[in-house]
């Protein structure tokens, strides 16, 4: 039933999204909900792959370089790093299907540090459908690990936001021109 298509939806958390997060990007992220459920919805029921990659982190880290730029966030066990609102409901009820599951990821790129290629090619996913937060950070560094690594890419763009709306228009182009994603 599994397909070579899988969903990565980044880092949808309350930190990055809920009007209280630590670093929210506030509504542009929270209009999102809808078509990020939707598609997981749509994409698992056919046996695509639905993954979560989902950034975690111990506060003031002296050995990680976000600790430098970025307030603390996403930390581990926290409201902030719990899944955002819709989405978290739609995990609860979908966590137990082989072909959904959430993972830790520690860096900007749902592939640094993680056995994301590895498990992608074990079946056989050759195309990634990215959605999350934040368009211009961690979607990006996402979708050029995947491109250096041959993925085919698609980008929701009703599915990306970012607290930054130039760095988001710039790496919706960026996507397209220099990474050959598909928009849609």
């Amino acid at each position: 039933m599994a397909t070579d298509q899988a969903l990565l939806i980044i880092d949808y958390t309350n930190d990055f999204v809920a009007d209280k997060g630590a670093l929210t990007c506030g509504q542009p992220g929270q209009v999102l909900a809808p078509t990020i459920v939707k598609l997981a919805e749509t994409m698992a029921a056919r046996g695509d792959w639905v993954l979560l990659p989902t950034d975690v982190h111990t506060p003031h880290d002296p050995y990680h370089p976000e600790s430098q730029l970025f307030p603390p966030h996403n930390v581990r066990g926290t409201w902030g790093r719990e899944l955002y609102g819709p989405l978290k409901d739609w995990y609860d009820q979908h966590q137990a299907a082989s072909n959904v599951w959430q993972f830790d990821k520690t860096r900007y790129s749902s592939f640094a540090g993680t056995d994301l290629d590895l498990r992608l090619r074990e079946r056989h996913v050759t195309t990634l459908h990215l959605v999350g937060v934040c368009t211009d950070i961690c979607v990006l560094h996402t979708a050029v690990d995947a491109y250096n690594l041959g993925y085919q890419l698609v980008i929701h763009q009703n599915g990306v936001a970012s607290f930054d709306a130039a760095g988001h228009d710039w790496a919706l182009r960026h996507f397209k021109t220099a990474l050959g994603a598909q928009i849609v």
